[in-house]
């Protein structure tokens, strides 16, 4: 109940922002939902088990660097609820074909594994997903009421 309250709390406060970006700094674990210039919310996330650098082919554990687009919502996730990174682009499937491996795919914004998400204050201290950016499921929840299908993702070292 107290997390729920915190949420509508958070949501009435920042209800007249609109998340026009979402930029990812990969070096410090931090991820921020931003109005224009305005950072209306940080969050701390966790990426892949060799999260420096850009995502080169599949099975690497690399969160994908560049822009891309947030380009649909998944409610059946093994991951609580995701949202879904537009990687590969063409840029990167070109690259990956020059070296003759398969780029990966189906990178996303995504809460704890189901039915663990009570791990997270340990999980979250860890870069432990494939790839993917991981929150805590309450944040996937703001995350989801606050970014709309279709906003970009910038995601750097």
């Amino acid at each position: 109940m107290r997390y729920i309250a915190i949420l509508l709390f958070t949501l009435t406060t920042i209800a007249q922002a609109e998340v026009t970006l979402v930029e990812v700094i990969k070096s410090e674990n931090k991820m921020l939902l931003l109005d224009g210039d305005k950072v209306i919310k940080s969050y701390h996330v966790a990426f892949g088990g060799q999260p420096q650098g850009h995502k080169q082919q599949e099975g690497d554990e690399k969160t994908p660097e560049g822009h891309y687009t947030l380009d649909h919502k998944k409610e059946d996730s093994s991951y609580y609820r995701a949202m879904h990174i537009s990687y590969p682009n063409a840029e990167d499937r070109a690259q990956a074909e020059a070296r003759g491996v398969s780029p990966g795919g189906f990178i996303m914004v995504h809460g704890q594994r189901n039915r663990l998400g009570w791990l997270a204050p340990i999980t979250q201290r860890f870069n432990w997903t494939d790839g993917c950016i991981a929150l805590t499921n309450d944040e996937m929840d703001e995350f989801m009421a606050l970014v709309k299908i279709g906003t970009p993702i910038a995601i750097r070292w």
